[in-house]
């Protein structure tokens, strides 16, 4: 996993303070980390290179990268709308004068160019554009190119949110560290691939100690069996609590028992159709290890609820329980809860933390994340989204190898029969929802047909061949 950091200006001044790198030292590695990029996707020499260019240090970035392609490609366009006004934005448009290279502050012709590298505007945005910084936009997201965002995606503000236009980018190139305003949900649709620049030192010497971490491919551990001579009861039991609505239930059992534990019980009112290997009960079994409830719960008797949340094994909660009052007395114990962002809301609201609606929150959901899991520590928080947010305690670990693939009735159902599957094997709390939502996105990444076409019963497949 990765570190992210809420800015990093901090850990610029650093590099400057205790490990006398220049400004210049650094901004010299940002644009050759540009250059990779340009280089590694366009390789004629007879390419068109559009350098978009601001009036900060995110153009003097942009002006660098132009002075370093100068000999690489027959045509460097270096597009600079407004007059430059940093110190660094100067000092890079001198030295392309000196290698008599020409800007331009007009851009007529949108045609035949193979690769835009947007310079415009960087992480530190924090006001609405403006109808010229619009139109620019605009008419560089016209272009049919290969489009490269230096840091962050011009128009992309420092909380990650769009206020009305922005540079959608194939890759972006962020330099130094990860902001927190490249994963939010909203940005999501602008940065594409994200990569890490190297400003001259490791990332152990640039960065500092931080509590929000990027999950990776490589942080998922699957609940393989390493040992030989065990049997199912090695394994967890867990139970689902079957509502009104039953196929959310028989979901989450399916997937519960596809990923490693050893027995699955459904709790159910009136025997169903269910998979062959799925138990049946009227109450919770003795030997439980783990419960999955809410999915689908509808009118569920509170008596028979309460009954269930006191019993004394490890739980993951979702959906219809965040309406729930009675949700409440169980907050300050360990629990999963797997809210969408309208439950979350309701959360929010139960708690007494919050009134908002669902925009306000998807613009701070950070902050609303951080907020509720101080209050309640114990808690392991998984917010769904674009970006998959988890928190324990101070603690923030942020998903965002899903796709709009999961935007299907069932997919959070799979999830919840996840978690509860690792719960009910031994896992943490806080590894069961990470481990669970990794493998629930990266099965979702891997289905080779038509995105909108997954279902429950694809998604568990995918699972099963991670």
């Amino acid at each position: 996993m990765q570190k992210i950091f809420d800015e990093v200006s901090s850990l610029d001044k650093k590099c400057y303070d205790k490990f006398s790198l220049s400004e210049d030292l650094l901004m010299e590695h940002a644009a050759l980390a540009l250059k990779c990029e340009v280089n590694n996707k366009i390789k004629s020499y007879n390419s068109t290179i559009l350098i978009v260019c601001g009036v900060g240090n995110n153009g003097a970035d942009g002006l660098a990268l132009a002075r370093l392609l100068q000999d690489e490609y027959l045509n460097i366009i270096v597009y600079t709308p407004f007059e430059v006004k940093s110190k660094m934005a100067k000092l890079q448009l001198e030295r392309l004068k000196l290698l008599g290279v020409n800007t331009t502050n007009s851009l007529r012709k949108v045609f035949d160019i193979d690769c835009v590298v947007d310079s415009l505007f960087g992480s530190g945005l924090n006001k609405p554009l403006k109808k010229e910084a619009i139109d620019i936009l605009e008419k560089i997201n016209s272009i049919e190119a290969y489009k490269i965002a230096c840091d962050i995606p011009s128009g992309v503000d420092n909380n990650g949110e769009i206020k009305n236009s922005a540079f959608k980018a194939d890759v972006t190139v962020t330099m130094g560290a990860l902001k927190t305003s490249l994963l939010t949900d909203g940005a999501k649709e602008f940065t594409g691939i994200i990569k890490k620049a190297n400003l001259g030192l490791s990332s152990s010497c640039y960065e500092n100690q931080t509590d929000m971490y990027l999950l990776e491919q490589k942080d998922l551990k699957l609940p393989f069996r390493d040992n030989i001579n065990t049997h199912k009861g090695n394994y967890g039991h867990a139970c689902v609590v079957i509502g009104c609505k039953k196929g959310a239930g028989v979901i989450a059992s399916s997937a519960a028992f596809s990923f490693g534990a050893g027995l699955v019980t459904a709790i159910v009112h009136e025997e169903l159709q269910l998979p062959y290997y799925i138990m049946q009960s009227h109450n919770l079994p003795s030997n439980v290890t783990a419960i999955a409830l809410g999915m689908g719960l509808g009118l569920y008797d509170k008596n028979e609820l309460k009954k269930i949340l006191n019993t004394n094994v490890a739980k993951v909660i979702d959906a219809d329980l965040f309406y729930e009052k009675l949700l409440l007395d169980y907050l300050n114990q360990e629990i999963v809860l797997t809210p969408h962002p309208k439950e979350f809301c309701s959360l929010l609201k139960l708690t007494k933390l919050a009134d908002i609606d669902i925009d306000t929150l998807q613009s701070n959901r950070f902050k609303y994340v951080k907020l509720f899991c101080k209050k309640y520590p114990k808690v392991t928080l998984l917010l769904k989204g674009a970006n998959v947010i988890i928190s324990q305690n101070n603690k923030v670990y942020v998903n965002c190898l899903g796709t709009s693939a999961l935007s299907k009735g069932g997919s959070g159902d799979v999830l919840s029969g996840l978690i509860v599957a690792l719960l009910a094997q031994g896992y943490s709390f806080l590894q069961s929802a990470i481990n669970a939502s990794l493998a629930h996105t990266l099965a979702a990444k891997n289905f080779k047909s038509n995105n909108y076409a997954l279902n429950p019963e694809d998604l568990i497949e995918g699972i099963k061949n991670l």
